[in-house]
Protein backbone atom coordinates (compact mmCIF):
# COMPACT_ATOMS: atom_id res chain seq x y z
CA UNK A 1 0.00 0.00 0.00
CA UNK A 2 1.13 3.73 -0.93
CA UNK A 3 1.58 6.07 2.09
CA UNK A 4 1.12 9.67 1.81
CA UNK A 5 1.94 12.64 4.03
CA UNK A 6 -0.92 14.52 4.84
CA UNK A 7 -0.33 17.99 6.21
CA UNK A 8 -2.00 19.97 8.61
CA UNK A 9 -4.55 22.71 7.35
CA UNK A 10 -2.14 25.84 7.62
CA UNK A 11 -3.47 28.47 9.93
CA UNK A 12 -2.41 32.22 10.78
CA UNK A 13 1.00 31.42 9.64
CA UNK A 14 2.17 29.54 6.60
CA UNK A 15 5.34 27.25 7.57
CA UNK A 16 5.99 24.25 5.92
CA UNK A 17 7.43 20.95 7.84
CA UNK A 18 10.31 20.66 4.91
CA UNK A 19 12.20 18.65 7.18
CA UNK A 20 9.11 16.11 7.93
CA UNK A 21 8.19 16.08 4.17
CA UNK A 22 12.12 15.25 3.12
CA UNK A 23 11.86 12.75 6.35
CA UNK A 24 8.51 10.76 4.15
CA UNK A 25 10.61 10.70 1.22
CA UNK A 26 13.61 9.03 2.60
CA UNK A 27 11.14 6.24 4.26
CA UNK A 28 9.45 5.73 0.30
CA UNK A 29 6.21 7.62 1.35
CA UNK A 30 4.33 8.35 -2.10
CA UNK A 31 2.78 11.50 -1.63
CA UNK A 32 2.50 14.79 0.18
CA UNK A 33 -0.70 16.85 0.19
CA UNK A 34 -1.79 20.34 0.57
CA UNK A 35 -5.52 21.44 1.07
CA UNK A 36 -6.81 25.22 0.88
CA UNK A 37 -10.13 26.30 2.59
CA UNK A 38 -10.36 30.05 2.80
CA UNK A 39 -6.21 30.96 3.82
CA UNK A 40 -2.91 29.77 1.98
CA UNK A 41 -4.33 28.08 -1.09
CA UNK A 42 -2.26 23.98 -2.21
CA UNK A 43 -0.37 24.70 -4.70
CA UNK A 44 2.20 27.12 -3.75
CA UNK A 45 3.39 25.38 -0.90
CA UNK A 46 3.78 22.01 -3.30
CA UNK A 47 5.98 24.38 -5.61
CA UNK A 48 8.06 25.24 -2.72
CA UNK A 49 8.33 21.02 -1.60
CA UNK A 50 9.19 20.42 -5.02
CA UNK A 51 12.42 22.31 -5.02
CA UNK A 52 13.36 20.72 -2.00
CA UNK A 53 12.56 17.22 -2.94
CA UNK A 54 13.35 14.66 -5.58
CA UNK A 55 10.68 12.04 -5.78
CA UNK A 56 7.60 12.45 -3.76
CA UNK A 57 4.46 13.06 -5.38
CA UNK A 58 2.41 16.31 -5.16
CA UNK A 59 -0.91 16.12 -4.57
CA UNK A 60 -3.38 19.06 -3.96
CA UNK A 61 -6.19 17.64 -1.85
CA UNK A 62 -8.11 19.68 -2.90
CA UNK A 63 -8.20 22.34 -5.27
CA UNK A 64 -11.42 24.14 -4.93
CA UNK A 65 -13.88 24.59 -7.89
CA UNK A 66 -14.83 28.09 -7.51
CA UNK A 67 -11.25 29.23 -6.61
CA UNK A 68 -9.94 29.29 -10.15
CA UNK A 69 -11.34 28.81 -13.73
CA UNK A 70 -10.64 25.35 -15.40
CA UNK A 71 -7.72 26.45 -17.73
CA UNK A 72 -6.20 28.85 -14.37
CA UNK A 73 -6.15 25.78 -12.66
CA UNK A 74 -4.40 23.79 -15.93
CA UNK A 75 -2.05 26.95 -15.99
CA UNK A 76 -1.14 26.49 -12.32
CA UNK A 77 -0.53 22.58 -12.55
CA UNK A 78 1.34 22.20 -15.59
CA UNK A 79 3.68 24.82 -14.73
CA UNK A 80 3.96 22.67 -11.17
CA UNK A 81 4.92 19.59 -12.75
CA UNK A 82 7.33 21.70 -15.33
CA UNK A 83 9.15 22.90 -12.39
CA UNK A 84 9.21 19.61 -10.75
CA UNK A 85 9.61 16.57 -12.97
CA UNK A 86 7.02 14.71 -14.51
CA UNK A 87 4.90 12.15 -13.19
CA UNK A 88 5.09 13.96 -10.08
CA UNK A 89 1.87 16.11 -9.68
CA UNK A 90 -1.61 14.58 -8.67
CA UNK A 91 -4.80 17.26 -9.37
CA UNK A 92 -7.09 16.87 -6.60
CA UNK A 93 -10.50 18.46 -7.12
CA UNK A 94 -13.22 18.91 -4.84
CA UNK A 95 -16.47 21.36 -4.67
CA UNK A 96 -16.11 22.71 -1.04
CA UNK A 97 -19.15 23.74 0.05
CA UNK A 98 -21.82 26.91 -0.38
CA UNK A 99 -20.71 28.94 2.57
CA UNK A 100 -17.46 29.00 0.86
CA UNK A 101 -17.98 28.87 -2.56
CA UNK A 102 -20.03 31.69 -2.22
CA UNK A 103 -19.51 33.34 0.51
CA UNK A 104 -15.36 33.80 -0.32
CA UNK A 105 -15.44 33.34 -3.78
CA UNK A 106 -18.26 34.87 -4.79
CA UNK A 107 -19.76 32.18 -7.41
CA UNK A 108 -22.76 30.68 -7.23
CA UNK A 109 -23.06 27.36 -5.80
CA UNK A 110 -25.16 26.35 -8.58
CA UNK A 111 -25.01 22.38 -9.71
CA UNK A 112 -21.76 21.12 -8.55
CA UNK A 113 -22.55 17.22 -9.94
CA UNK A 114 -22.03 18.92 -13.93
CA UNK A 115 -19.49 21.86 -12.18
CA UNK A 116 -17.22 19.03 -11.68
CA UNK A 117 -17.78 17.03 -14.77
CA UNK A 118 -16.94 19.70 -17.05
CA UNK A 119 -13.93 21.26 -14.61
CA UNK A 120 -12.45 17.89 -15.42
CA UNK A 121 -12.90 17.64 -19.33
CA UNK A 122 -11.58 20.95 -20.07
CA UNK A 123 -8.77 20.12 -18.20
CA UNK A 124 -8.09 16.93 -19.65
CA UNK A 125 -8.60 19.43 -23.09
CA UNK A 126 -5.76 21.41 -21.85
CA UNK A 127 -3.64 18.90 -21.08
CA UNK A 128 -3.76 16.66 -24.58
CA UNK A 129 -2.96 19.83 -26.56
CA UNK A 130 -5.23 18.27 -29.32
CA UNK A 131 -6.75 21.74 -30.36
CA UNK A 132 -7.79 24.44 -29.52
CA UNK A 133 -10.23 24.34 -26.66
CA UNK A 134 -14.32 24.50 -27.44
CA UNK A 135 -16.51 22.77 -24.62
CA UNK A 136 -20.16 23.16 -24.40
CA UNK A 137 -21.28 22.09 -20.80
CA UNK A 138 -23.97 22.50 -18.67
CA UNK A 139 -22.04 24.20 -15.82
CA UNK A 140 -18.83 25.87 -17.31
CA UNK A 141 -18.42 26.20 -21.27
CA UNK A 142 -15.32 27.50 -23.16
CA UNK A 143 -15.38 30.02 -25.13
CA UNK A 144 -17.31 31.90 -22.55
CA UNK A 145 -21.25 32.03 -23.72
CA UNK A 146 -23.40 33.48 -21.23
CA UNK A 147 -25.63 36.32 -21.51
CA UNK A 148 -23.45 38.57 -20.96
CA UNK A 149 -20.75 37.64 -23.45
CA UNK A 150 -18.87 40.05 -26.14
CA UNK A 151 -19.13 37.07 -28.50
CA UNK A 152 -15.71 37.81 -28.99
CA UNK A 153 -13.88 34.83 -27.30
CA UNK A 154 -11.69 32.61 -28.68
CA UNK A 155 -10.95 29.18 -28.45
CA UNK A 156 -7.30 28.88 -27.32
CA UNK A 157 -4.55 25.82 -27.25
CA UNK A 158 -2.40 25.89 -23.82
CA UNK A 159 1.69 27.26 -25.63
CA UNK A 160 2.91 25.29 -22.65
CA UNK A 161 3.46 21.65 -23.63
CA UNK A 162 2.60 19.56 -20.56
CA UNK A 163 1.83 15.78 -19.23
CA UNK A 164 -1.61 15.29 -21.77
CA UNK A 165 -1.94 12.13 -18.91
CA UNK A 166 -1.62 14.47 -16.12
CA UNK A 167 -3.53 12.23 -13.36
CA UNK A 168 -7.09 14.14 -11.44
CA UNK A 169 -8.58 12.90 -8.10
CA UNK A 170 -11.70 13.90 -7.07
CA UNK A 171 -12.54 14.07 -3.33
CA UNK A 172 -16.59 13.54 -3.22
CA UNK A 173 -19.13 11.63 -0.68
CA UNK A 174 -22.39 11.68 -2.17
CA UNK A 175 -23.34 8.62 -4.15
CA UNK A 176 -23.77 10.75 -6.98
CA UNK A 177 -20.42 12.41 -6.42
CA UNK A 178 -18.76 9.25 -5.93
CA UNK A 179 -20.46 7.81 -8.82
CA UNK A 180 -19.26 11.12 -10.96
CA UNK A 181 -15.66 10.26 -9.73
CA UNK A 182 -14.95 6.76 -10.53
CA UNK A 183 -16.28 7.52 -14.29
CA UNK A 184 -14.35 10.90 -14.83
CA UNK A 185 -11.18 10.80 -12.59
CA UNK A 186 -8.50 8.67 -11.97
CA UNK A 187 -8.36 8.34 -8.28
CA UNK A 188 -10.81 9.21 -5.58
CA UNK A 189 -9.64 10.89 -2.16
CA UNK A 190 -12.57 9.57 0.08
CA UNK A 191 -14.56 11.83 2.60
CA UNK A 192 -14.35 10.10 5.94
CA UNK A 193 -13.38 6.55 4.88
CA UNK A 194 -12.42 4.33 7.37
CA UNK A 195 -12.48 0.42 6.91
CA UNK A 196 -15.54 -1.74 5.94
CA UNK A 197 -16.39 1.71 4.17
CA UNK A 198 -15.90 0.25 0.98
CA UNK A 199 -18.37 -2.56 1.24
CA UNK A 200 -21.73 0.67 1.09
CA UNK A 201 -18.99 2.42 -1.59
CA UNK A 202 -18.40 -0.33 -4.12
CA UNK A 203 -21.86 -0.36 -5.97
CA UNK A 204 -21.70 3.69 -6.39
CA UNK A 205 -17.47 3.26 -7.85
CA UNK A 206 -18.79 0.21 -9.87
CA UNK A 207 -21.71 1.86 -11.46
CA UNK A 208 -19.42 4.90 -12.26
CA UNK A 209 -16.67 2.30 -13.92
CA UNK A 210 -19.93 1.40 -16.05
CA UNK A 211 -20.65 4.42 -17.39
CA UNK A 212 -16.77 5.12 -18.31
CA UNK A 213 -16.39 1.74 -20.34
CA UNK A 214 -12.98 0.98 -21.68
CA UNK A 215 -12.59 -1.51 -18.75
CA UNK A 216 -12.04 0.48 -16.65
CA UNK A 217 -12.54 -0.96 -12.74
CA UNK A 218 -10.96 -1.05 -9.60
CA UNK A 219 -7.75 -2.43 -11.04
CA UNK A 220 -6.73 0.81 -12.64
CA UNK A 221 -8.14 3.56 -10.06
CA UNK A 222 -6.79 4.64 -7.29
CA UNK A 223 -8.08 5.38 -3.63
CA UNK A 224 -6.24 7.38 -1.29
CA UNK A 225 -7.94 7.36 2.09
CA UNK A 226 -7.20 9.80 5.12
CA UNK A 227 -6.03 8.72 8.90
CA UNK A 228 -4.68 10.69 11.99
CA UNK A 229 -1.95 9.04 13.25
CA UNK A 230 -0.03 9.26 16.79
CA UNK A 231 1.47 7.52 19.19
CA UNK A 232 0.87 7.15 22.30
CA UNK A 233 0.45 5.18 25.76
CA UNK A 234 -2.52 8.16 26.86
CA UNK A 235 -5.75 6.55 23.73
CA UNK A 236 -7.89 8.62 25.38
CA UNK A 237 -6.53 11.82 25.89
CA UNK A 238 -5.22 11.84 22.67
CA UNK A 239 -9.05 11.52 21.16
CA UNK A 240 -10.19 14.10 23.82
CA UNK A 241 -7.88 16.42 22.08
CA UNK A 242 -9.42 15.87 18.52
CA UNK A 243 -12.71 16.23 19.88
CA UNK A 244 -13.13 20.24 19.72
CA UNK A 245 -11.93 20.32 15.42
CA UNK A 246 -14.84 17.73 15.23
CA UNK A 247 -17.16 19.51 17.19
CA UNK A 248 -16.66 22.23 15.07
CA UNK A 249 -16.58 20.40 11.61
CA UNK A 250 -19.95 18.56 12.47
CA UNK A 251 -21.57 21.82 13.92
CA UNK A 252 -20.41 24.72 12.28
CA UNK A 253 -18.51 24.37 9.63
CA UNK A 254 -21.50 24.65 6.61
CA UNK A 255 -24.87 25.77 6.50
CA UNK A 256 -27.58 23.89 9.03
CA UNK A 257 -28.99 22.87 6.17
CA UNK A 258 -26.02 21.64 4.32
CA UNK A 259 -23.14 20.41 6.45
CA UNK A 260 -21.16 17.41 4.53
CA UNK A 261 -19.45 16.94 8.09
CA UNK A 262 -22.54 16.37 9.93
CA UNK A 263 -23.55 13.99 6.51
CA UNK A 264 -20.30 11.99 7.31
CA UNK A 265 -21.15 11.27 11.06
CA UNK A 266 -24.61 10.32 10.29
CA UNK A 267 -23.24 7.83 7.31
CA UNK A 268 -20.88 6.52 9.97
CA UNK A 269 -23.71 5.56 12.09
CA UNK A 270 -23.55 8.36 14.61
CA UNK A 271 -26.53 10.14 13.27
CA UNK A 272 -27.90 10.94 17.18
CA UNK A 273 -24.59 12.61 17.95
CA UNK A 274 -24.40 14.84 14.93
CA UNK A 275 -27.84 16.04 15.53
CA UNK A 276 -27.09 16.86 19.17
CA UNK A 277 -23.53 18.63 18.25
CA UNK A 278 -24.92 20.70 15.69
CA UNK A 279 -28.02 21.95 17.69
CA UNK A 280 -25.27 22.77 21.16
CA UNK A 281 -23.16 24.49 18.50
CA UNK A 282 -25.48 26.51 16.56
CA UNK A 283 -26.97 27.39 20.56
CA UNK A 284 -23.49 28.63 21.11
CA UNK A 285 -22.89 26.06 23.90
CA UNK A 286 -20.00 24.82 22.42
CA UNK A 287 -18.14 23.04 25.47
CA UNK A 288 -21.48 20.57 25.64
CA UNK A 289 -20.83 20.40 21.94
CA UNK A 290 -17.41 19.20 22.12
CA UNK A 291 -18.35 16.51 24.85
CA UNK A 292 -21.29 15.36 22.90
CA UNK A 293 -18.72 14.25 20.08
CA UNK A 294 -18.24 10.12 20.50
CA UNK A 295 -14.63 9.63 20.92
CA UNK A 296 -15.41 6.22 19.21
CA UNK A 297 -16.12 8.34 15.98
CA UNK A 298 -12.95 9.71 16.32
CA UNK A 299 -10.85 6.56 17.08
CA UNK A 300 -12.45 4.57 13.90
CA UNK A 301 -10.70 7.24 11.26
CA UNK A 302 -7.25 7.29 13.22
CA UNK A 303 -4.18 4.96 14.19
CA UNK A 304 -3.99 5.96 17.67
CA UNK A 305 -2.26 4.23 20.89
CA UNK A 306 0.67 2.56 21.86
CA UNK A 307 2.83 0.94 18.70
CA UNK A 308 1.54 -2.87 19.16
CA UNK A 309 -2.33 -1.06 18.61
CA UNK A 310 -1.24 0.89 15.81
CA UNK A 311 0.59 -2.21 13.79
CA UNK A 312 -2.77 -4.29 14.58
CA UNK A 313 -5.25 -1.59 13.28
CA UNK A 314 -2.75 -0.89 10.36
CA UNK A 315 -3.87 -3.95 8.73
CA UNK A 316 -7.53 -3.55 9.32
CA UNK A 317 -6.31 -0.43 6.65
CA UNK A 318 -4.45 -2.44 4.59
CA UNK A 319 -7.21 -4.75 3.83
CA UNK A 320 -9.52 -1.88 3.51
CA UNK A 321 -9.36 -1.74 -0.39
CA UNK A 322 -7.88 1.63 -0.81
CA UNK A 323 -4.29 1.67 -2.67
CA UNK A 324 -2.90 4.39 -0.55
CA UNK A 325 -3.17 6.38 2.75
CA UNK A 326 -2.41 9.33 4.03
CA UNK A 327 -1.18 9.44 7.46
CA UNK A 328 -1.52 13.30 9.59
CA UNK A 329 1.39 13.08 11.94
CA UNK A 330 4.13 15.10 12.68
CA UNK A 331 6.00 12.10 14.91
CA UNK A 332 8.72 10.90 12.91
CA UNK A 333 8.54 7.54 14.73
CA UNK A 334 5.05 6.65 13.90
CA UNK A 335 6.29 7.53 10.64
CA UNK A 336 9.20 5.01 10.84
CA UNK A 337 6.42 2.39 11.82
CA UNK A 338 3.97 2.58 9.04
CA UNK A 339 6.52 2.78 6.24
CA UNK A 340 7.36 -0.39 8.31
CA UNK A 341 4.37 -1.96 7.99
CA UNK A 342 3.63 -0.60 4.40
CA UNK A 343 6.75 -1.93 3.35
CA UNK A 344 8.09 0.97 1.37
CA UNK A 345 11.38 1.91 3.52
CA UNK A 346 13.74 1.24 0.18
Amino acid sequence: MKLGLALSAFGAKLKLPVEQVRHAERLGFDSVWTAEAYGADALTPLAFLAAHTKRIRLGAGVLQLAARPPAAAAMAVSSLEALAGRGRVIVGLGASGPQIVEGWYGQPWGRPLHALRDYVAILRKIFAREGPVIHEGLAISLPYAGADATGMGKPLKSILHTNPAMPIWCGTGSRAMVELTAEIADGWLPFGFVPGSLDAYRPWLEEGFRRAGGGKSFKNFEIQASVALEVTDDIEGALERRRPQAALLVGGMGHPKLNFHKKRMIRAGFGDAAERIQELFLAGAREEAIKAVPLEFIDAGALIGPLARIEERFHAWRDSGVTGLSVQTDDQEAMQLVARLADTIP
